[in-house]
């Protein structure tokens, strides 16, 4: 008994010792004020009519005492446009909210705003007031607010033209029907909500330019986690399909992003002609499969980049195709990569399909394939209609009747640092593609790159002309 009470005064003791070191009394000192994690809380662009996603910041209390911030409240004229949360309460307006001493709070921000009329993003601020014992310091709210032009179960039955402004948000499918075609302006946005998609049953021209690309992707903005943002990550969309009907397809200055199938055309037995893609200046990029599929299809493709994609970058079965001045470089970040930079099949009867369409046929002229996972497969073209001419091939290998003046096992050193979320496949100074490329094979429609820049008498290998890039 006399040991049990002796544990107990000891154990006493030492909790009134431990509660003795714990600060209750709040300050009333004008010096002790809260800080913050950020001056500015950029939100970023925010769609117009749409709640936005919840940003946050850590308010801190560095003194040793508590401290009672009196209010917190919004501010400006813009401030009913936002909502708080503080410690786990909703509102605009909060009183007496305590910070322990050395302790701190999370302040959680959301925005409806409303649209405003313009095709650009507008800025759209507001302030977060903290008063603490008489002292007023505040936090800005910085957000963007875009307004969309809603598409909804559109099909296209006739001729359309859709022009640059505010960018086009589908929000399930747009679908071009046999005989009607969509054409795209320069400029042209158009923005997909998870699982939309866009079929092409009759014909699409996307005309971006150098100043005005025309751009697909999906409709997520900011960052997924820390310095990872949105537009790196794939399957935020489903992708383009070419239905067998569609023919005649064009795409320059095009972006396709971080859909779940990227681009895929499809023909069959029925058709009388092979449905067609010609690509000038495009980039086909972050897909959760591939970033481009093509099954009896035909295939022109001059200055065009393939890159980021789960399951290999293209592939190829039945149809002819022309890939000139392409960079096919896969560095995909989210999985293993599970396929060929380019995949070839329907070559011959080893790998006929059964569809009685005739054999693959492909040529490549001044390309760069270079990347993590297999370069092309199958390796062994002979006897195929398959050749790549003067291009770059980071396996190891010898030239034969399919491969011709190739340079093999090299490095075209790109700007590309993966690790660092960087994917730029621009030529440094010392790369050996430079001036490798052989004259005779620039088709006329890769004679200037994406960034307007002519190829000259010595053209480079892959998709970019070089030029000295600021690092």
């Amino acid at each position: 008994m006399k040991n049990i009470l002796l544990y107990l005064s000891v154990a006493l003791a030492a909790s009134a010792a431990t509660t003795s070191c714990i600060e209750d009394s709040f300050s009333s000192s004008p010096s002790d004020q809260p800080t913050f994690s950020v001056d500015t809380l950029r939100m970023g662009v925010i769609y117009t009519d749409d709640r936005s996603a919840t940003h946050r910041f850590t308010v801190y209390n560095r003194a040793s005492k508590s401290i009672s911030i009196a209010d917190i409240s919004l501010s400006g004229d813009n401030a009913r446009y936002f909502r708080l949360n503080v410690d786990g309460f909703s509102g605009t307006r909060f009183s007496n909210v305590e910070i322990r001493g050395k302790d701190s709070i999370f302040v959680f921000v959301d925005a409806l705003l409303p649209e405003s009329g313009s095709d650009a993003p507008l800025d759209v601020c507001a302030d977060i007031d903290f008063t603490t014992n008489g002292v007023t310091r505040s936090v800005t709210i910085d957000a963007e607010g875009q307004d969309l032009v809603r598409l909804k179960a559109l099909e296209v039955t006739e001729d359309m033209t859709l022009t640059a402004g505010k960018p086009y948000h589908i929000t399930d499918s747009l679908i071009v029907a046999p005989g009607a075609s969509l054409t795209l302006e320069p400029g042209t946005r158009m923005l997909f909500h998870d699982k939309a998609y866009l079929a092409v049953e009759g014909r699409l021209i996307a005309r971006g330019t150098l100043e005005k690309p025309v751009v697909f992707s999906g409709d997520r903005v900011g960052n997924v986690a820390a310095d990872i943002p949105f537009d790196l990550m794939s399957r935020q969309w489903e992708g383009i399909v070419f239905r067998p009907s569609s023919t005649r397809n064009e795409m320059a200055f095009t972006t396709v992003k971080n859909s779940s199938w990227g681009v895929a055309i499809y023909g069959s037995p029925q058709c009388n002609s092979l449905p067609s893609l010609k690509m000038v200046n495009c980039r086909l990029r972050n897909s959760g499969g591939l970033v481009l599929t093509a099954e009896h299809a035909d295939i022109e493709a001059y200055g065009c980049e393939f890159a980021e994609a789960a399951d290999g970058l293209v592939a190829l079965n039945g149809g002819t195709h022309r890939f000139c001045h392409a960079t096919f470089s896969n560095n995909y970040l989210f999985t293993a990569i599970g396929g060929a930079a380019i995949a070839l099949g329907h070559l011959g009867p080893d790998t006929d399909d059964g569809s009685n369409l005739p054999y693959t046929a492909a040529r490549f002229d001044n390309s760069i394939i270079y990347g993590i996972g297999p370069d092309i497969e199958p390796g062994d073209l002979i006897g195929t209609s398959v050749s790549f001419h003067n291009c770059l091939i980071k396996s190891a290998g010898t030239d034969d009747e399919n491969f011709i003046s190739c340079l093999w096992d090299k490095d075209p050193l790109f700007y590309t640092v993966r690790n660092e979320y960087l994917f730029d496949y621009r030529l440094r100074a010392d790369s050996p593609a430079i001036g490798a490329g052989d004259p005779d094979l620039v088709a006329p429609d890769a004679r200037t790159d994406a960034y307007g820049l002519d190829r000259g008498p010595s053209p480079d290998l892959g998709a970019y002309v070089y030029v000295a890039v600021e690092e």
